[in-house]
């Protein structure tokens, strides 16, 4: 299920637009919610473009677009599936920038919550990815799922209490990267080493016949 939403402006960690919510709140979701906050704080231009940051039962997840000037991000139980959760943040950034040009949210004398309006569609969305056991959603989502097997998993603890950062999670994926490249590289040499191994033999003695042959009658 998703909790809750914000839109931000990642300069100065300005909260454009959230979720209004009207239902009353378990103390450990209220705290995940007022943490999210800090989450924002942590967010830049150098962080990795999409991340999930585990706290407790619940998962932030965030996204940040492709002109790295706006940060999506939700809140959901630890069972909501990744892949929807980030198919849900993706409509929202879509449809928030066909409504909103920069200009509409880069003046630096811009209040908090300014873009509240947005939690209409906000709303509107969220009811159509909350029950992802029916199947008119499902037919919608499947189409339009995200690979997300690549976005980096933090957890809270790590990010807001031991000083780390969501820079080391890009630095991270990049070196999982390179590894999956090298352990694959290596992979194929010794597949080419295991058939020169097993076929090699018959290989040289082909070339000897053929070249007796060739020897022997021309």
């Amino acid at each position: 299920m998703i909790e809750h939403t914000v839109v931000s402006r990642l300069e100065g960690s300005l909260v454009l637009c959230a979720s209004l919510e009207t239902r009353e709140l378990d103390a450990e979701l209220n705290d995940v919610i007022n943490k999210a906050k800090l989450v924002q704080r942590r967010l830049d231009r150098n962080s990795e473009p999409q991340g999930s940051i585990e706290s407790g039962k619940y998962t932030y997840h965030y996204s940040i677009n492709d002109r790295g000037d706006l940060a999506f991000l939700c809140i959901c139980n630890r069972a909501y599936p990744r892949k929807l959760a980030f198919t849900y943040l993706s409509d929202l950034q879509t449809e928030f920038e066909n409504n909103y040009k920069p200009d509409a949210y880069s003046s630096p004398i811009l209040r908090p919550y300014a873009l509240n309006g947005f939690d209409k569609y906000i709303q509107q969305t969220k009811e159509t990815y909350q029950n992802t056991r029916a199947t008119q959603n499902l037919d919608k989502l499947n189409s339009e799922l995200k690979d997300v097997t690549k976005v980096m998993t933090k957890n809270i603890e790590d990010l807001l209490y031991r000083g780390d950062s969501l820079e080391r999670m890009g630095d991270m994926s990049s070196r999982l990267r390179e590894d999956s490249l090298k352990y694959r590289k290596a992979a194929v040499r010794i597949n080419w080493e295991l058939l020169l191994k097993q076929y090699g033999p018959f290989g040289a003695l082909a070339f000897i016949i053929i070249f007796f042959i060739w020897w022997r009658f021309l």
